[in-house]
């Protein structure tokens, strides 16, 4: 068994973690009970805007969850943050004001982060996710969105830095992921997080490497090899996530896994996140999703020739830590 904490995105089951329904918090606690018995020592939970236009008062609604998790025999499991910017909370607006909106937002979601005891928040928390800028009606590629974003980069680096000294003050880190450009304008490369953190000093705000973005939208593995070793002599390397470029089954993926893993394990002792994007209503459109959903149990009636969602997440850790073996030298 690998002596490295395996993480499961809880993107497996859902969106919306319901913090304020305690029907829906016994689920989340059979799949954690469930999953702990496979080894997980954690997850990764997300955490989205609730539409009221008070993300602070999301912190007390977590806080009961976390509350909850502890009493019902879960205080072991490790908690970290998926967190995604939106238009109405967009750090590169060129607006003051929709900047400090942000900025609230942000903050908000390092106090949930911190309230579910957990030590690591992550996602595309620069540019809103899945909103590609357009002109004049017309979307902006190459060149064009290279010379939209600089601008907008620049205008982001005083937020982040602000951000990070309040992160540090609650024992988080804040990990940008960089997305692949088929879900995300930018940014897409692990190198595009690190020339935008030039301009954020301190190191609580760094960078969370995932696999399926690594192999989407990286230049090549001397390239990542490079980014890696940047990261981490910055103390910026924050999170990585193992996940297939499908964002479905590890245990059969077209991960890399030695030139993937190999850089980072000598220079991260953080835990290893499994992401997994089960084919739930919510993810159709953003990740255009043609596979069938993994049947989650109790949920949902068994589908002949589909494994379910736990038979998955199984697989996973299993294929993950028999990857790691030779790697770790065991």
């Amino acid at each position: 068994m690998s002596a490295r904490d395996i993480y499961l995105s809880f993107f497996m089951f859902t969106v919306n973690l319901h913090p304020d329904d305690p029907r829906y918090t016994e689920v989340i606690v059979r799949h954690m009970e469930k999953l702990r018995s496979f080894g997980y020592a954690g997850f990764d939970m997300p955490v989205f805007p609730n539409g009221t236009g008070d993300p602070q008062g999301d912190v007390i609604r977590y806080e009961k969850l976390r509350e909850a998790l502890d009493t019902a025999g879960l205080a072991d499991m490790g908690l970290t943050t998926n967190v995604a910017t939106t238009p109405a909370y967009n750090p590169t607006s060129l607006s003051a004001e929709e900047r400090e909106a942000a900025l609230v937002y942000l903050k908000s979601r390092v106090d949930i982060t911190a309230a579910l005891r957990g030590t690591i928040m992550a996602g595309p928390v620069l540019f809103p996710y899945n909103v590609f800028p357009t002109l004049d009606g017309k979307p902006l590629w190459s060149d064009a969105l290279q010379d939209w974003l600089r601008p907008r980069y620049r205008i982001a680096q005083p937020l982040f830095e602000e951000l990070g000294a309040y992160a540090a003050e609650k024992g988080v880190q804040v990990a940008i992921e960089p997305v692949d450009h088929w879900e995300t304008p930018a940014p897409n490369m692990v190198r595009d997080v690190l020339d935008f953190l030039v301009g954020v000093p301190g190191p609580h705000i760094g960078v969370c490497v995932d696999s399926s973005h690594v192999v989407l939208g990286s230049s090549g593995p001397e390239a990542y090899r490079r980014d890696i070793e940047d990261a981490a002599d910055q103390r910026r390397l924050h999170y990585v996530q193992v996940s297939p470029p499908d964002r479905g089954q590890v245990a059969d993926s077209w991960i890399p896994w030695r030139e993937f893993l190999e850089p980072v394990l000598p220079v991260y002792d953080g835990p290893l996140l499994i992401e997994i994007f089960n084919a739930i209503p919510e993810f159709h459109e953003s990740l255009r999703l043609t596979r069938r959903k993994f049947w989650i149990p109790v949920d949902d009636q068994p589908v002949p020739g589909v494994p379910s969602a736990y038979d998955v997440a199984e697989d996973a850790i299993q294929k993950l830590r028999t990857e790691l073996a030779p790697l770790e030298g065991r």
